[in-house]
Protein backbone atom coordinates (compact mmCIF):
# COMPACT_ATOMS: atom_id res chain seq x y z
CA UNK A 1 0.00 0.00 0.00
CA UNK A 2 1.19 3.46 -0.86
CA UNK A 3 1.09 6.13 1.82
CA UNK A 4 0.19 9.69 0.92
CA UNK A 5 1.43 12.99 2.22
CA UNK A 6 -0.98 15.43 0.70
CA UNK A 7 -0.38 19.08 1.36
CA UNK A 8 -3.37 21.35 1.39
CA UNK A 9 -6.67 19.94 0.32
CA UNK A 10 -9.79 21.79 -0.69
CA UNK A 11 -10.20 25.49 -1.24
CA UNK A 12 -7.36 27.56 0.05
CA UNK A 13 -4.67 25.74 -1.80
CA UNK A 14 -3.35 22.40 -0.88
CA UNK A 15 -2.12 19.28 -2.25
CA UNK A 16 -1.65 15.67 -1.68
CA UNK A 17 1.37 13.47 -1.79
CA UNK A 18 1.78 9.73 -1.96
CA UNK A 19 4.47 8.21 0.16
CA UNK A 20 6.48 5.04 -0.11
CA UNK A 21 7.25 2.85 2.89
CA UNK A 22 10.72 2.56 4.40
CA UNK A 23 13.94 4.23 3.36
CA UNK A 24 15.19 4.62 -0.18
CA UNK A 25 18.13 2.36 -0.92
CA UNK A 26 19.61 -0.27 1.36
CA UNK A 27 19.32 1.46 4.72
CA UNK A 28 18.22 -0.64 7.69
CA UNK A 29 14.61 -0.06 8.63
CA UNK A 30 12.10 -1.28 11.16
CA UNK A 31 9.48 -1.09 8.46
CA UNK A 32 6.68 -3.61 8.73
CA UNK A 33 4.68 -4.94 5.77
CA UNK A 34 2.61 -2.25 4.10
CA UNK A 35 -0.84 -1.97 5.69
CA UNK A 36 -3.54 -4.07 4.05
CA UNK A 37 -7.19 -3.15 4.51
CA UNK A 38 -9.28 -5.63 6.43
CA UNK A 39 -12.02 -7.11 4.18
CA UNK A 40 -15.41 -5.66 5.00
CA UNK A 41 -18.92 -6.89 4.39
CA UNK A 42 -19.98 -3.79 2.50
CA UNK A 43 -21.71 -4.32 -0.83
CA UNK A 44 -19.60 -4.45 -3.96
CA UNK A 45 -21.88 -2.23 -6.02
CA UNK A 46 -21.54 1.42 -6.94
CA UNK A 47 -24.82 2.90 -5.84
CA UNK A 48 -24.58 6.04 -3.73
CA UNK A 49 -25.45 4.17 -0.54
CA UNK A 50 -23.03 1.33 -1.28
CA UNK A 51 -20.20 3.79 -1.84
CA UNK A 52 -21.12 5.71 1.32
CA UNK A 53 -21.18 2.48 3.36
CA UNK A 54 -17.76 1.58 1.96
CA UNK A 55 -16.46 4.99 3.03
CA UNK A 56 -17.87 4.48 6.53
CA UNK A 57 -16.11 1.11 6.91
CA UNK A 58 -12.73 2.43 5.73
CA UNK A 59 -12.88 5.50 7.95
CA UNK A 60 -13.76 3.43 11.01
CA UNK A 61 -10.82 1.13 10.35
CA UNK A 62 -8.06 3.52 9.29
CA UNK A 63 -8.78 7.17 10.17
CA UNK A 64 -6.01 8.58 12.39
CA UNK A 65 -8.44 10.89 14.20
CA UNK A 66 -10.88 8.05 14.91
CA UNK A 67 -12.10 9.68 18.12
CA UNK A 68 -13.56 12.57 16.13
CA UNK A 69 -15.83 10.43 13.93
CA UNK A 70 -19.60 10.56 14.53
CA UNK A 71 -20.79 7.64 16.66
CA UNK A 72 -23.70 6.76 14.39
CA UNK A 73 -23.29 8.49 11.02
CA UNK A 74 -26.35 8.59 8.76
CA UNK A 75 -25.52 8.80 5.03
CA UNK A 76 -29.14 9.21 3.89
CA UNK A 77 -29.35 13.07 3.95
CA UNK A 78 -26.30 13.40 1.67
CA UNK A 79 -26.65 13.46 -2.10
CA UNK A 80 -22.99 12.69 -2.86
CA UNK A 81 -20.16 10.62 -1.45
CA UNK A 82 -17.98 13.73 -1.14
CA UNK A 83 -20.48 15.64 1.00
CA UNK A 84 -20.95 12.62 3.25
CA UNK A 85 -17.20 12.19 3.68
CA UNK A 86 -16.94 15.89 4.46
CA UNK A 87 -19.43 15.41 7.31
CA UNK A 88 -17.34 12.58 8.77
CA UNK A 89 -14.24 14.77 8.97
CA UNK A 90 -15.95 17.94 10.18
CA UNK A 91 -14.85 17.63 13.82
CA UNK A 92 -11.21 16.98 12.92
CA UNK A 93 -11.42 19.90 10.50
CA UNK A 94 -12.73 22.21 13.22
CA UNK A 95 -9.69 21.20 15.30
CA UNK A 96 -7.33 22.12 12.44
CA UNK A 97 -6.14 18.52 12.02
CA UNK A 98 -7.80 17.49 8.75
CA UNK A 99 -8.28 20.47 6.46
CA UNK A 100 -9.86 18.41 3.65
CA UNK A 101 -6.79 16.15 3.67
CA UNK A 102 -9.09 13.12 3.58
CA UNK A 103 -10.90 12.99 0.25
CA UNK A 104 -12.20 10.81 -2.58
CA UNK A 105 -10.58 10.87 -6.00
CA UNK A 106 -10.36 8.91 -9.26
CA UNK A 107 -7.93 5.99 -9.35
CA UNK A 108 -7.22 6.45 -13.07
CA UNK A 109 -6.76 10.22 -12.90
CA UNK A 110 -4.49 10.05 -9.87
CA UNK A 111 -2.33 7.26 -11.26
CA UNK A 112 -1.84 9.21 -14.49
CA UNK A 113 -0.63 12.27 -12.60
CA UNK A 114 1.76 10.54 -10.20
CA UNK A 115 3.35 8.35 -12.86
CA UNK A 116 3.89 11.02 -15.50
CA UNK A 117 2.57 14.42 -14.41
CA UNK A 118 -0.07 14.36 -17.16
CA UNK A 119 -2.87 16.92 -16.95
CA UNK A 120 -4.85 19.31 -19.15
CA UNK A 121 -4.87 23.08 -18.96
CA UNK A 122 -3.25 26.35 -19.96
CA UNK A 123 -0.11 25.39 -18.05
CA UNK A 124 -0.09 28.42 -15.75
CA UNK A 125 -0.07 28.67 -11.99
CA UNK A 126 -2.29 31.57 -10.88
CA UNK A 127 -1.91 33.65 -7.73
CA UNK A 128 -4.73 35.91 -6.53
CA UNK A 129 -4.14 38.88 -4.23
CA UNK A 130 -6.56 39.87 -1.51
CA UNK A 131 -7.56 42.95 -3.51
CA UNK A 132 -8.44 40.91 -6.61
CA UNK A 133 -5.40 41.02 -8.90
CA UNK A 134 -4.62 37.79 -10.78
CA UNK A 135 -1.02 36.99 -11.66
CA UNK A 136 0.83 34.20 -13.41
CA UNK A 137 3.27 33.05 -10.75
CA UNK A 138 4.67 30.21 -12.84
CA UNK A 139 4.42 28.96 -16.43
CA UNK A 140 5.17 25.36 -17.34
CA UNK A 141 7.34 24.23 -20.21
CA UNK A 142 5.56 22.36 -23.00
CA UNK A 143 2.20 23.93 -22.15
CA UNK A 144 0.19 26.40 -24.26
CA UNK A 145 0.41 29.33 -21.85
CA UNK A 146 4.18 29.66 -22.06
CA UNK A 147 4.06 28.99 -25.80
CA UNK A 148 1.79 32.05 -26.07
CA UNK A 149 4.56 34.15 -24.51
CA UNK A 150 2.95 34.60 -21.08
CA UNK A 151 5.32 33.84 -18.22
CA UNK A 152 5.83 34.48 -14.50
CA UNK A 153 5.00 38.04 -13.49
CA UNK A 154 2.26 38.67 -16.06
CA UNK A 155 -1.02 40.07 -14.75
CA UNK A 156 -4.25 38.70 -16.20
CA UNK A 157 -6.44 41.78 -16.56
CA UNK A 158 -9.48 40.30 -18.32
CA UNK A 159 -10.84 36.93 -19.47
CA UNK A 160 -13.37 36.05 -22.19
CA UNK A 161 -14.50 33.41 -24.66
CA UNK A 162 -13.70 35.86 -27.46
CA UNK A 163 -11.80 39.10 -27.88
CA UNK A 164 -15.10 40.99 -27.92
CA UNK A 165 -16.58 39.76 -24.60
CA UNK A 166 -13.68 40.17 -22.19
CA UNK A 167 -14.68 40.53 -18.53
CA UNK A 168 -12.23 42.25 -16.23
CA UNK A 169 -10.73 40.21 -13.42
CA UNK A 170 -11.70 43.04 -11.08
CA UNK A 171 -15.40 42.70 -11.95
CA UNK A 172 -15.29 38.90 -11.69
CA UNK A 173 -13.63 39.12 -8.30
CA UNK A 174 -16.09 41.73 -7.04
CA UNK A 175 -18.99 39.49 -8.04
CA UNK A 176 -17.60 36.61 -5.95
CA UNK A 177 -14.53 37.04 -3.76
CA UNK A 178 -14.27 33.25 -3.24
CA UNK A 179 -12.84 32.97 -6.75
CA UNK A 180 -15.82 30.99 -8.07
CA UNK A 181 -16.53 33.49 -10.86
CA UNK A 182 -12.88 33.44 -11.91
CA UNK A 183 -12.88 29.66 -11.98
CA UNK A 184 -16.00 29.66 -14.14
CA UNK A 185 -14.53 32.25 -16.51
CA UNK A 186 -11.41 30.09 -16.99
CA UNK A 187 -13.54 27.23 -18.29
CA UNK A 188 -13.58 23.44 -17.82
CA UNK A 189 -10.40 21.38 -17.54
CA UNK A 190 -10.68 19.80 -20.97
CA UNK A 191 -8.38 19.98 -23.95
CA UNK A 192 -9.59 22.44 -26.57
CA UNK A 193 -11.20 24.90 -24.15
CA UNK A 194 -10.14 28.31 -25.48
CA UNK A 195 -10.08 31.57 -23.60
CA UNK A 196 -8.95 35.08 -24.53
CA UNK A 197 -6.80 36.92 -22.01
CA UNK A 198 -5.89 40.56 -21.70
CA UNK A 199 -2.35 40.34 -20.35
CA UNK A 200 -0.15 43.04 -18.86
CA UNK A 201 3.57 42.42 -18.45
CA UNK A 202 6.95 43.93 -19.28
CA UNK A 203 6.03 43.94 -22.98
CA UNK A 204 2.92 46.03 -22.41
CA UNK A 205 -0.77 45.10 -22.60
CA UNK A 206 -2.09 42.72 -25.23
CA UNK A 207 -4.81 40.12 -25.85
CA UNK A 208 -3.88 36.49 -26.49
CA UNK A 209 -5.98 33.42 -27.22
CA UNK A 210 -4.90 30.23 -25.46
CA UNK A 211 -6.46 26.77 -25.76
CA UNK A 212 -6.13 24.23 -22.98
CA UNK A 213 -4.29 21.08 -24.01
CA UNK A 214 -2.91 17.92 -22.50
CA UNK A 215 0.65 18.38 -21.29
CA UNK A 216 3.17 16.70 -19.03
CA UNK A 217 4.23 18.79 -16.08
CA UNK A 218 8.01 18.84 -15.65
CA UNK A 219 8.62 18.65 -11.86
CA UNK A 220 12.03 20.33 -12.23
CA UNK A 221 11.99 23.20 -14.71
CA UNK A 222 14.31 22.81 -17.69
CA UNK A 223 14.81 26.58 -17.60
CA UNK A 224 15.71 27.33 -13.97
CA UNK A 225 14.90 24.24 -11.89
CA UNK A 226 18.47 23.14 -11.26
CA UNK A 227 21.50 25.41 -11.46
CA UNK A 228 24.70 26.47 -9.80
CA UNK A 229 24.56 30.11 -8.74
CA UNK A 230 27.79 32.08 -8.39
CA UNK A 231 27.38 34.95 -5.94
CA UNK A 232 30.02 36.89 -4.05
CA UNK A 233 32.71 34.64 -5.44
CA UNK A 234 31.07 31.48 -4.02
CA UNK A 235 29.04 28.75 -5.70
CA UNK A 236 25.66 27.52 -4.45
CA UNK A 237 23.44 24.71 -5.60
CA UNK A 238 19.84 25.68 -6.42
CA UNK A 239 17.03 23.21 -7.05
CA UNK A 240 13.38 24.10 -7.51
CA UNK A 241 10.97 21.18 -7.13
CA UNK A 242 7.42 21.86 -8.26
CA UNK A 243 5.81 18.62 -7.14
CA UNK A 244 6.83 15.24 -5.71
CA UNK A 245 6.09 12.76 -8.51
CA UNK A 246 7.97 9.79 -9.94
CA UNK A 247 9.40 11.70 -12.89
CA UNK A 248 11.18 14.07 -10.49
CA UNK A 249 13.56 11.34 -9.34
CA UNK A 250 15.87 11.33 -12.38
CA UNK A 251 15.94 15.13 -12.56
CA UNK A 252 16.85 15.38 -8.87
CA UNK A 253 19.62 12.81 -9.21
CA UNK A 254 21.01 14.68 -12.20
CA UNK A 255 20.93 18.00 -10.36
CA UNK A 256 22.70 16.66 -7.28
CA UNK A 257 25.29 14.80 -9.35
CA UNK A 258 26.13 18.20 -10.85
CA UNK A 259 26.33 19.81 -7.39
CA UNK A 260 28.54 16.98 -6.14
CA UNK A 261 30.88 17.26 -9.11
CA UNK A 262 31.21 21.01 -8.47
CA UNK A 263 31.95 20.45 -4.78
CA UNK A 264 28.90 22.47 -3.71
CA UNK A 265 27.73 21.99 -0.11
CA UNK A 266 25.58 25.11 0.39
CA UNK A 267 22.20 24.37 -1.15
CA UNK A 268 18.98 26.26 -1.84
CA UNK A 269 15.93 23.99 -2.04
CA UNK A 270 13.04 26.01 -3.47
CA UNK A 271 9.69 24.52 -2.43
CA UNK A 272 7.71 27.76 -2.38
CA UNK A 273 4.68 26.45 -4.28
CA UNK A 274 5.13 22.73 -3.66
CA UNK A 275 1.99 21.32 -2.06
CA UNK A 276 3.30 17.79 -1.70
CA UNK A 277 3.32 14.47 -3.50
CA UNK A 278 5.01 11.12 -3.22
CA UNK A 279 6.78 10.44 0.05
CA UNK A 280 9.19 8.16 -1.79
CA UNK A 281 10.38 11.19 -3.78
CA UNK A 282 10.56 13.26 -0.57
CA UNK A 283 12.79 10.58 0.95
CA UNK A 284 14.99 10.64 -2.16
CA UNK A 285 15.43 14.43 -1.96
CA UNK A 286 16.20 14.15 1.76
CA UNK A 287 18.83 11.49 1.02
CA UNK A 288 20.38 13.52 -1.80
CA UNK A 289 21.11 16.28 0.71
CA UNK A 290 22.66 13.88 3.21
CA UNK A 291 25.90 12.30 2.00
CA UNK A 292 27.24 12.85 5.52
CA UNK A 293 24.32 11.05 7.17
CA UNK A 294 24.82 7.44 8.24
CA UNK A 295 22.42 4.59 7.60
CA UNK A 296 21.81 4.55 11.34
CA UNK A 297 20.47 8.12 11.34
CA UNK A 298 16.70 8.35 11.60
CA UNK A 299 14.96 10.33 8.89
CA UNK A 300 11.42 9.97 10.21
CA UNK A 301 8.99 8.05 12.37
CA UNK A 302 5.62 7.01 10.95
CA UNK A 303 2.87 6.29 13.49
CA UNK A 304 -0.61 4.86 12.86
CA UNK A 305 -3.53 4.76 15.33
CA UNK A 306 -2.99 2.43 18.32
CA UNK A 307 -4.69 -0.70 16.95
CA UNK A 308 -2.73 -0.30 13.69
CA UNK A 309 0.62 0.14 15.45
CA UNK A 310 2.00 -2.96 13.70
CA UNK A 311 2.27 -0.72 10.63
CA UNK A 312 4.47 1.86 12.37
CA UNK A 313 7.89 2.30 10.83
CA UNK A 314 11.18 4.04 11.25
CA UNK A 315 12.83 5.35 8.09
CA UNK A 316 16.59 5.76 8.07
CA UNK A 317 18.83 7.82 5.83
CA UNK A 318 20.22 6.06 2.78
CA UNK A 319 22.80 8.29 1.04
CA UNK A 320 22.80 7.91 -2.74
CA UNK A 321 25.62 7.94 -5.28
CA UNK A 322 24.64 11.52 -6.19
CA UNK A 323 24.27 12.79 -2.61
CA UNK A 324 26.04 15.93 -1.42
CA UNK A 325 27.11 16.57 2.17
CA UNK A 326 25.02 19.70 2.65
CA UNK A 327 26.49 21.88 5.40
CA UNK A 328 23.92 24.68 5.11
CA UNK A 329 20.48 24.46 3.48
CA UNK A 330 18.12 27.33 2.71
CA UNK A 331 14.58 26.00 2.16
CA UNK A 332 12.36 28.53 0.38
CA UNK A 333 8.73 28.17 1.44
CA UNK A 334 5.35 29.90 1.49
CA UNK A 335 1.86 29.15 2.76
CA UNK A 336 1.56 26.80 -0.22
CA UNK A 337 4.52 24.70 0.92
CA UNK A 338 3.00 21.59 2.44
CA UNK A 339 3.17 17.93 3.30
CA UNK A 340 6.08 16.19 1.54
CA UNK A 341 7.84 19.57 1.31
CA UNK A 342 7.50 20.08 5.07
CA UNK A 343 8.67 16.51 5.63
CA UNK A 344 12.03 17.23 3.94
CA UNK A 345 12.56 20.44 5.90
CA UNK A 346 11.56 18.88 9.22
CA UNK A 347 13.91 15.91 8.69
CA UNK A 348 16.95 18.20 8.73
CA UNK A 349 16.12 20.35 11.74
CA UNK A 350 17.61 17.96 14.37
CA UNK A 351 20.79 17.50 12.35
CA UNK A 352 21.64 20.92 10.93
CA UNK A 353 19.91 23.05 13.60
CA UNK A 354 20.54 26.72 12.74
CA UNK A 355 22.31 25.71 9.52
CA UNK A 356 18.90 24.79 8.05
CA UNK A 357 16.59 27.76 7.54
CA UNK A 358 13.12 28.41 6.21
CA UNK A 359 13.20 31.38 3.84
CA UNK A 360 10.05 33.26 2.78
CA UNK A 361 6.94 32.82 4.91
CA UNK A 362 5.49 30.18 7.19
CA UNK A 363 4.47 26.86 5.60
CA UNK A 364 0.99 25.36 5.37
CA UNK A 365 1.09 22.79 8.19
CA UNK A 366 0.45 19.13 7.36
CA UNK A 367 2.40 16.66 9.53
CA UNK A 368 0.20 13.69 8.60
CA UNK A 369 -0.19 11.43 5.60
CA UNK A 370 -2.74 9.41 3.68
CA UNK A 371 -2.99 5.84 2.53
CA UNK A 372 -4.99 4.94 -0.59
CA UNK A 373 -7.98 2.65 -0.24
CA UNK A 374 -9.55 1.60 -3.54
CA UNK A 375 -13.04 0.58 -4.61
CA UNK A 376 -11.87 -0.39 -8.07
CA UNK A 377 -15.23 -1.14 -9.64
CA UNK A 378 -16.31 2.46 -9.01
CA UNK A 379 -12.97 4.13 -9.83
CA UNK A 380 -13.02 5.39 -6.25
CA UNK A 381 -9.84 5.99 -4.29
CA UNK A 382 -10.22 7.17 -0.72
CA UNK A 383 -7.20 9.08 0.48
CA UNK A 384 -7.59 8.80 4.24
CA UNK A 385 -5.37 10.40 6.86
CA UNK A 386 -3.95 7.33 8.58
CA UNK A 387 -0.56 8.22 10.05
CA UNK A 388 1.44 11.00 11.72
CA UNK A 389 5.04 11.91 10.92
CA UNK A 390 7.88 13.04 13.18
CA UNK A 391 11.56 13.71 12.64
CA UNK A 392 14.40 12.00 14.54
CA UNK A 393 13.82 14.28 17.55
CA UNK A 394 10.14 13.25 17.60
CA UNK A 395 9.17 16.73 16.43
CA UNK A 396 5.89 16.89 14.49
CA UNK A 397 2.31 18.11 14.89
CA UNK A 398 3.14 21.38 13.11
CA UNK A 399 -0.49 21.96 12.08
CA UNK A 400 0.09 25.72 12.13
CA UNK A 401 3.13 25.47 9.84
CA UNK A 402 6.79 24.85 10.62
CA UNK A 403 7.29 28.35 12.02
CA UNK A 404 4.38 28.10 14.47
CA UNK A 405 4.16 26.81 18.01
CA UNK A 406 1.97 23.72 18.45
CA UNK A 407 -0.04 23.17 21.63
CA UNK A 408 2.29 25.52 23.48
CA UNK A 409 5.44 23.79 22.18
CA UNK A 410 7.74 26.26 20.39
CA UNK A 411 8.60 25.73 16.73
CA UNK A 412 11.62 23.52 16.20
CA UNK A 413 12.92 25.93 13.55
CA UNK A 414 16.13 27.54 14.79
CA UNK A 415 16.71 29.73 11.73
CA UNK A 416 14.33 31.53 9.39
CA UNK A 417 14.30 34.63 7.21
CA UNK A 418 11.27 36.60 6.11
CA UNK A 419 11.21 37.26 2.36
CA UNK A 420 8.63 37.98 -0.32
CA UNK A 421 7.89 35.99 -3.46
CA UNK A 422 9.08 38.48 -6.06
CA UNK A 423 7.38 37.55 -9.33
CA UNK A 424 9.19 40.36 -11.16
CA UNK A 425 12.11 37.93 -11.53
CA UNK A 426 12.43 34.22 -12.32
CA UNK A 427 12.82 31.86 -9.40
CA UNK A 428 16.49 31.14 -8.85
CA UNK A 429 17.53 34.60 -10.02
CA UNK A 430 19.74 36.24 -7.35
CA UNK A 431 17.69 39.42 -7.82
CA UNK A 432 14.46 37.64 -6.78
CA UNK A 433 13.72 38.44 -3.14
CA UNK A 434 13.44 34.91 -1.71
CA UNK A 435 16.44 33.65 -3.67
CA UNK A 436 18.42 36.70 -2.54
CA UNK A 437 17.48 36.07 1.09
CA UNK A 438 18.45 32.40 0.75
CA UNK A 439 21.86 33.37 -0.58
CA UNK A 440 22.29 35.90 2.22
CA UNK A 441 21.49 33.22 4.80
CA UNK A 442 24.02 30.84 3.26
CA UNK A 443 26.57 33.65 3.43
CA UNK A 444 25.93 34.18 7.13
CA UNK A 445 24.16 37.53 6.83
CA UNK A 446 21.50 38.60 9.31
CA UNK A 447 17.79 38.70 8.52
CA UNK A 448 14.37 39.15 10.11
CA UNK A 449 12.94 35.91 11.54
CA UNK A 450 9.55 34.60 10.55
CA UNK A 451 6.48 34.89 12.73
CA UNK A 452 3.82 32.22 12.89
CA UNK A 453 1.24 34.54 11.33
CA UNK A 454 1.08 34.73 7.55
CA UNK A 455 -0.86 37.99 7.73
CA UNK A 456 1.75 39.54 10.03
CA UNK A 457 4.50 38.46 7.66
CA UNK A 458 2.62 39.93 4.71
CA UNK A 459 2.15 43.25 6.51
CA UNK A 460 5.84 43.33 7.37
CA UNK A 461 6.67 42.72 3.72
CA UNK A 462 4.26 45.48 2.62
CA UNK A 463 2.37 43.15 0.28
CA UNK A 464 -1.43 42.65 0.06
CA UNK A 465 -1.46 39.35 2.02
CA UNK A 466 0.67 37.81 -0.73
CA UNK A 467 -0.79 35.97 -3.72
CA UNK A 468 -2.84 32.98 -2.69
CA UNK A 469 -3.02 30.12 -5.17
CA UNK A 470 -6.30 30.33 -7.08
CA UNK A 471 -8.18 27.13 -6.31
CA UNK A 472 -11.62 25.74 -7.21
CA UNK A 473 -14.15 27.25 -4.83
CA UNK A 474 -16.06 23.98 -4.44
CA UNK A 475 -16.41 20.47 -5.79
CA UNK A 476 -13.88 17.71 -6.33
CA UNK A 477 -10.34 18.86 -7.04
CA UNK A 478 -8.09 17.02 -9.49
CA UNK A 479 -4.88 15.45 -8.23
CA UNK A 480 -2.83 17.87 -10.32
CA UNK A 481 -4.52 20.86 -8.69
CA UNK A 482 -4.08 19.43 -5.20
CA UNK A 483 -0.38 18.85 -5.75
CA UNK A 484 0.26 22.01 -7.80
CA UNK A 485 -1.87 24.69 -6.09
CA UNK A 486 -3.01 27.36 -8.53
CA UNK A 487 -2.61 25.17 -11.63
CA UNK A 488 -4.90 25.94 -14.57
Amino acid sequence: MTAMLTGCGGGGGGSSSTAGNGATGNAPTTSTPAPTPTPTATAAGCSLRERQDWITAQMREWYLFYDTLPANPDPSPFTSVDSYLDSLTSTARSQGKDRHFTYLTSIKEEDAYYSSGSTAGFGWRFGLTADGHLYVTEAFEGAPGLAAGVDRGAEIVAIGTSASNLQTVASLFQSDTTGAALNTALGPDSAGTTRYFQVKDGSGTRTVAVAKSDFTLDPVSSRYGAQIITDGGQRYGYVNLRTFITTADTALRTAFARFKSAGVTNIIVDLRYNGGGLLSTAELLTNLLGANRSTGDVMSYTSFRPEKASNNETTYFAPQAQSVAATRIAFIGTGGTASASEYVINAYLPYLHANAALIGTNTYGKPVGQIPLDKTACDDRLRVIAFALQNSARQGAYYGGLAAASNGVPSSLEASCRASDDIAYPMGDPREASTRSALDFLQGKSCTKLTASASAEARALSVPIEREALMPASGRISTARREVPGLF
